[in-house]
């Protein structure tokens, strides 16, 4: 059987904390592991608790958006928001969070979003994907093919190698293949950081099939 998700939920409202942690137990690949409440806990916590993700309110007792980079080292972090605008989330998720949920959204998708960060993805709502794209322009980067422009915006978007070629209607190997050439001509190493040119040239769809909210 698969180890369970092991979670820090770091938010200064006992309440919202109370709740949210009664809700992720009701799954079984889920494991809270340790409760914050405060921003001056979150380093000695993360050293003494092995944790595979962390649930992390920026607006604690102290704004948190420049320790997230130091804090995405130790862990992988999920910011958890009530930030409508969502500026202060994207530069989160250039500091090296792996996802953004807003606090309104259903349990569900809190649930997709920690385990897709779980396995090395990056998630945001499509709100963000189109908040991003407007941003940062819809241009894709030349040296990309069409579909190898394509195929990075479903990685953006969280979905697996399978996922994309049952979409697309080619072999997954077809798939790797494409991934392997665009990892070699934006020298660039894994999904994430994949993930976060992305959003920087616009390569993520308004509507993706990998984010339901």
């Amino acid at each position: 059987m698969k180890a369970p998700i092991r979670l820090i939920i770091a938010d200064d409202h006992k309440l919202f904390r109370q709740g949210l942690r009664s809700l992720l137990l009701r799954h079984r690949d889920m494991q809270v592991v340790a409760e914050i409440e405060s921003s001056a806990a979150l380093r000695s916590t993360l050293d003494a608790t092995d944790c595979d993700v962390l649930l992390l309110d920026l607006q604690m007792d102290r704004w948190l958006l420049g320790d997230v980079a130091e804090l995405s080292r130790l862990t992988k972090i999920l910011i958890l928001t009530a930030n409508e605008t969502m500026e202060n989330a994207v530069m989160a998720l250039r500091s090296g969070a792996r996802a953004i949920v807003q606090k309104r959204f259903a349990i569900q998708t809190l649930i997709e979003a920690i385990r897709a960060v779980a396995e090395g993805l990056v998630w945001m709502p499509p709100t963000l994907q189109a908040e991003i794209a407007s941003q940062w322009g819809s241009s894709s980067a030349r040296q990309l093919t069409d579909r190898e422009a394509q195929i990075v915006s479903y990685v953006a978007g969280g979905l697996r190698n399978a996922e994309i070629a049952s979409l697309l209607a080619i072999a997954e190997s077809t798939v790797k293949t494409h991934l392997n050439n665009v990892f070699q001509k934006l020298e660039i190493r894994d999904r994430v950081e994949l993930a976060m040119y992305a959003l920087r040239h616009g390569l993520i769809a308004e509507s993706d099939p990998g984010n339901k909210t």
